[in-house]
C-alpha cells in the first residue's frame, strides 16, 4: 500500500481555527489517495500567508516524515505549497516524491512552470495595486470611502471582469508551456497533446489543436 503524507495550508489564522478552508483541501486529498487505494500516515497544516518568505515549519516536518518513511508528500493544489519558485525548488531538491491533486500528471517541468507563473502573478498584483494607490492619493482621493465608486467606475469594473475572464488563467499559463516547450523543439501537434492530457481547456472550454496551439504562440 502506497503511504502519503499530506500537507494543509490556509492564509489565516481565524481559517485555522475555524477549520473552514482545511476541509475542501483535505477532502480532495483522501479522495485522490483514496482512489490510488493509498493510506495517508500523517496530516501536517501551516497557517502562514504564500508570499510570507519565512521558513514553514510543518512543511519541513512533512518533508522530513516523507524521506523518512518513502512516501509521497500530497497537496491539494499546487498554490498551496508557496507563491515562490526557489521554495518548490527547494522541495523539489529535498529529493522526495510530491504531487498536486489538481495536477497529478504534472512533471517537474510543469510544476517548475506554474510555481513561476504564481510568483510572478503575486508581484504584479502587489505592484499594480500600489501603483493605484498612488494614483489616487495623488488625486488626494479618500480611499476605502463606498461613494467615490461612481457608476461609470462600476461599469469600467464589470467590463474589466469580462476581459480577464476573456484572458484567463489559464491561456497565460498555456502560453508559457508551449513557449517552454517550443524552444525543445515540440511539435504543435505534440505541444496540443500535452496540454489536453493536463486537462488544460481553450478559453471557450474545447480541447487544444496545434492550430491553436500555434495562434497562442504567435501571440507571445
Amino acid at each position: 500500500m502506497k503511504k502519503f503524507v499530506a500537507y494543509y495550508r490556509v492564509s489565516r489564522k481565524e481559517q485555522g481555527t475555524s477549520g473552514l478552508g482545511l476541509s475542501a483541501q483535505r477532502s480532495s486529498v483522501v479522495k485522490y489517495v483514496d482512489s490510488q487505494a493509498g493510506v495517508i500516515i500523517e496530516e501536517f497544516t501551516e497557517i502562514e500567508t504564500g508570499t510570507n518568505k519565512r521558513i514553514r515549519i510543518e512543511i519541513q516536518k512533512a518533508i522530513q516524515l516523507a524521506k523518512n518513511e518513502g512516501a509521497v508528500l500530497v497537496i491539494a493544489k499546487l498554490d498551496r505549497l508557496a507563491r515562490n519558485v526557489n521554495f518548490v525548488t527547494s522541495l523539489m531538491d529535498a529529493g522526495i516524491e510530491f504531487l498536486a491533486v489538481d495536477m497529478p500528471t504534472a512533471n517537474n517541468f510543469t510544476i517548475h512552470i506554474f510555481s513561476a507563473l504564481a510568483e510572478q502573478e503575486a508581484k504584479l498584483i502587489s505592484s499594480r495595486t500600489k501603483l493605484a494607490l498612488d494614483e489616487l492619493k495623488k488625486k488626494n482621493v479618500v480611499l476605502g470611502t463606498p461613494k467615490n465608486l461612481t457608476d461609470e467606475a462600476r461599469a469600467k469594473g464589470l467590463l474589466k471582469i469580462k476581459e480577464n475572464a476573456m484572458t484567463n488563467d489559464n491561456n497565460r499559463q498555456a502560453k508559457s508551456i508551449i513557449a517552454n516547450c517550443r524552444e525543445k523543439g515540440m511539435s504543435y501537434r505534440k505541444i496540443a497533446g500535452y496540454l489536453n492530457e493536463l486537462n488544460f481547456k481553450t478559453r471557450y472550454g474545447n480541447q487544444f489543436l496545434a492550430p491553436t496551439v500555434q495562434q497562442l504562440y504567435n501571440r507571445i
